[in-house]
């Protein structure tokens, strides 16, 4: 056996989202959220399923946490559910909403497990989407007052906060490709949303510098991948380039170096209107921020498209390559080129995996026990990867798996298991996972041994 010992202040932890496992959607005056307007909107998502329960976590977050101290996590990241707090987005707030994120704290605290807030994982007010969503301007505005309330009042001390998840998928899945919430297709609006995101962003780390939480660092959580073309023919070179630039670069060179790839600016304009840009939203978006979140899963095969307007080019799935139940081929190479690249193009920033994971068809045997070697298979040479990355001088600071447990999946429903412990849905009974014990031991070896 080989041993591969990861730096001996390194995170190992796991990631929730609110929608995906609280349930309670109405529960001690929250509002209603886009996803719960989404999910119950008959044909969006598989077997019109809902998260009205979900992994019953709003009543279940005390077994849970226990369950992450069981597996030795030092590290949780979890979101805050926006209309929990604000019902109508904005206005006055909900005390009891407030409550639970503290309570959780606490509860995280007892068991010497590090709380990795996100502000913004997908689950707008529908009271905002009712005036605009993220197309509206003012969204950014109600986003940075619910950020500072956050700072000012979830007083208990966080060890990092994320601004946003994943904004790419907020402003496309959701908005030119139907499959999120609000579900609209609009090209043209995807940009506009990913701009008032990125600029909600900004505004949400400079109420964060003004709120002074001395040493706790902020930053954002982006679905980086890595984009590599089918061959060596400069259609497919091109084309693997633009397609970076929608789904990377377009994200990262705001935050990171400024401004949108110049490139990609003139490819939107020619087909699509371009977003409305104030003075001042690049220096905002731009902002310092302590820390990158790196959410990976699979890579892209990029080959020249054929048809006219396919600006990007076709996915290619490799026929030898080994596939998730999402249809993700399993590449553990891609995590190690995208963490180099983005230290080495973006700078020397601390950098975080705040996702990495699999959806396998999971079975509950008899005695209580789930076999899903797969998962562990994944899990290790991806985390192998990431050795190699901070081998190579590249300063990853910690691992979230994605996810805790297995949990209401988007547009899926509860049809993708990514958990490490499994959910009887009919029962909300929690088992561990072969993989959950798997990851304990990696933690208590601090890496591991293959």
């Amino acid at each position: 056996m080989s041993k591969h010992l990861f730096p001996e202040d390194f995170l190992w932890g796991a990631a929730t989202a609110a929608y995906q496992i609280e349930g309670s959607p109405d529960a001690d005056g929250k509002g209603e959220s886009i996803w719960d307007r989404f999910s119950h909107t008959p044909g969006k998502i598989m077997n019109d399923e809902n998260g009205d329960l979900a992994s019953d976590h709003y009543r279940r977050y005390r077994q849970d946490v226990d369950m992450m101290a069981d597996l030795g996590l030092n590290a949780y990241r979890f979101s805050i559910s926006w209309p929990r707090i604000f019902p109508e987005g904005g206005g006055r707030a909900n005390k009891k909403g407030l409550d639970f994120y503290r309570r959780l704290l606490e509860q995280l605290h007892s068991h010497n497990i590090k709380p990795a807030v996100t502000l913004y994982h997908w689950d707008l007010p529908q009271a905002l989407q009712d005036k605009g969503g993220w197309n509206n301007r003012d969204t950014v505005n109600y986003f940075a007052e619910y950020a500072a309330f956050m700072y000012e009042n979830l007083d208990l001390p966080v060890d990092r906060w994320i601004t946003l998840n994943e904004p790419w998928v907020a402003a496309f899945l959701g908005h030119t490709m139907s499959l999120h919430a609000p579900g609209l297709n609009d090209f043209s609006l995807s940009l506009q949303v990913a701009h008032n995101l990125l600029l909600g962003h900004g505004w949400a780390v400079k109420m964060f510098r003004e709120a002074k939480r001395d040493d706790e660092p902020i930053g954002i959580a982006l679905n980086l991948t890595s984009i590599q073309p089918f061959s060596d023919k400069e259609a497919d070179l091109s084309a693997a380039w633009r397609t970076d630039g929608f789904m990377n670069r377009w994200f990262l060179d705001p935050i990171f170096k400024g401004s949108y790839p110049k490139d990609m600016v003139e490819i939107y304009d020619q087909s699509f209107k371009l977003p409305r840009i104030e003075d001042g939203d690049h220096e905002i978006i731009a902002g310092p921020i302590d820390f990158l979140g790196i959410n990976n899963y699979t890579r892209y095969l990029v080959q020249a498209g054929r048809s006219e307007g396919n600006f990007t080019g076709n996915f290619v799935n490799p026929s030898e390559s080994e596939y998730t139940e999402m249809g993700w081929e399993v590449y553990p190479q891609g995590i190690y080129q995208l963490l180099t690249r983005v230290n080495n193009d973006y700078g020397n920033l601390p950098l975080y995996i705040t996702e990495n994971g699999a959806a396998f068809p999971d079975y509950l045997n008899k005695d209580g026990t789930v076999d899903d070697p797969r998962r562990i298979n994944y899990l290790q040479s991806y985390l192998l990867e990431a050795w190699k990355a901070i081998q190579d001088g590249v300063p990853l600071k910690g691992y979230y798996v994605w996810t805790l447990m297995d949990n209401f999946e988007w547009s899926f429903g509860y049809s993708k298991r990514f958990g490490l412990i499994y959910v009887d849905y009919s029962t909300q009974k929690r088992y561990y996972k072969n993989s959950a014990f798997w990851y304990q031991k990696v933690i208590d070896r601090n890496g591991l041994e293959i």
